[in-house]
């Protein structure tokens, strides 16, 4: 199943803006971390404040670390910011349920909604690099009073 819609984004040349859209949902709505040999470069780079990620084995074990801690992750929104050349910073919005301990947060059993501000810089047909800033720990720290 999976299979027919990676490669209708490979060949259908989408847009960026549904590009970013169809791979967040597979990501982080299906789970589907296949999406990751097709939208991130094998060199992709993450910057999150002072620290940086490399490759596409951090992508899937943050993937995995968010959707075990929330299993029901919904991508609420995503907007785009700015768009130019290959780069586009975009908003999303998420919710779901602190379910299981994240980076050593323990779960509240709550509901959580959180932004990630995104600058995605494209080689091609494939994110290379970002940065992100996200207020999820910020967010899963508030719903533990």
């Amino acid at each position: 199943m999976h299979e027919t819609n990676i490669n209708s984004l490979k060949h259908n040349n989408l847009d960026k803006l549904n590009q970013i859209k169809y791979m967040a949902d597979q990501l982080i709505g299906q789970g589907n971390l296949n999406i990751v040999d097709i939208s991130f470069s094998t060199d992709y780079i993450a910057h999150a404040g002072e620290k940086t990620y490399h490759g596409h084995k951090f992508i899937k074990q943050f993937t995995n670390q968010v959707r075990t801690s929330i299993p029901d992750i919904k991508i609420k929104k995503i907007e785009i910011l700015s768009q130019y050349d290959n780069v586009l910073t975009w908003q999303r919005t998420f919710s779901g349920t602190h379910k299981a301990d994240l980076k050593g947060i323990p779960a509240s059993h709550k509901k959580v909604k959180w932004y990630e501000i995104v600058v995605s810089r494209f080689d091609k047909d494939k994110i290379i690099e970002e940065w992100i800033a996200s207020d999820l720990a910020f967010q899963l720290m508030l719903k533990l009073k």
